[in-house]
């Protein structure tokens, strides 16, 4: 199979009249290269069904298809969505029945739109201003997922994947070791982009772990996350006190969850924020 080349990219978006627009994302890759090292790093097998968030013009979704029993290829943008196909047909006739392209916006998308084949890993280009709730969304919707491979924003990877402790570690650190463990695999090149972006890239894989064992919701668990790095600078006596409902009260329930009130949230693990929700659902 032929991937797609800057030629292609710049050929398939002149017949579709289109320009890359900032507002939805649109950073197109055209490196045969990159896309064949995104699907090896995925750790996608042929039993799978791979979900692709943002297809584009098609040049991950062409690398995809031979790995990946079905690809399940999510596109808001309906120009795209309704020209992948021909791409596929043009490029891999003998792969064309593994694609299934669904019309909807990733950061809405239910696990009934998708079709009767649960998806199994995501590998997805992501747009930078989405990629962390998207990703989210997509792990509390779909449990099928095992694991995944994202190109983000290499700030966005850097927080993703950061354990406690860091100046990079906050919300999107702790709710993605909700679901998952998460690590950093390497940069991506701005030149394997048309247009060129004006960031770095960044490659984040995750491997589907058990969410801790708890009595209370997620839901309540993330409130407790949201209040704590509202004030990131502040101890969490301070920073959970509207959230608790007072200073002292905060302070009861962190010395209730074993936690150090002088503490801040950059310090905390997914577990320590689940036994302050405890504390919080305790009469």
């Amino acid at each position: 199979m032929r991937l797609l080349g800057p030629a292609d990219v710049r050929r398939l978006a002149g017949e579709l009249g289109m320009r890359p627009t900032k507002k939805l994302g649109q950073n197109f890759v055209h490196d045969a290269n990159t896309v064949r090292r995104i699907v090896t790093a995925s750790g996608v097998r042929p039993e799978d069904v791979a979900l692709e968030v943002g297809p584009g013009l098609g040049s991950l979704t062409l690398a995809l298809l031979p790995a990946a029993r079905s690809v399940t290829a999510v596109e808001v943008d309906p120009t795209l969505a309704g020209r992948l196909p021909t791409t596929v047909h043009e490029h891999a006739p003998s792969l064309a029945d593994r694609l299934h392209v669904v019309e909807a916006d990733a950061m809405r998308v239910r696990a009934k739109e998708l079709g009767p084949a649960a998806p199994t890993v995501l590998v997805a280009n992501l747009p930078y201003n989405v990629a962390v709730p998207v990703v989210l969304h997509l792990l509390a919707e779909l449990p099928s997922l095992r694991c995944g491979l994202v190109m983000v924003q290499q700030e966005v990877a850097e927080r993703m994947s950061a354990g406690p402790g860091g100046r990079t570690y906050g919300v999107p650190s702790v709710k993605a070791a909700w679901f998952a463990e998460v690590q950093r695999v390497g940069p991506v090149s701005r030149s394997v982009f048309w247009p060129v972006p004006n960031v770095d890239s960044g490659l984040v894989s995750f491997t589907r772990t058990s969410p801790p064992s708890t009595t209370v919701s997620r839901a309540e668990v993330f409130r407790v996350v949201d209040a704590a790095f509202a004030q990131r600078r502040k101890t969490l006596r301070s920073a959970l006190s509207s959230w608790a409902g007072s200073g002292a009260e905060a302070e009861r329930l962190l010395l209730a969850a074993d936690v150090d009130p002088r503490a801040r949230g950059e310090q905390l693990r997914v577990s320590d924020f689940t036994r302050i929700a405890e504390a919080a659902a305790t009469p």
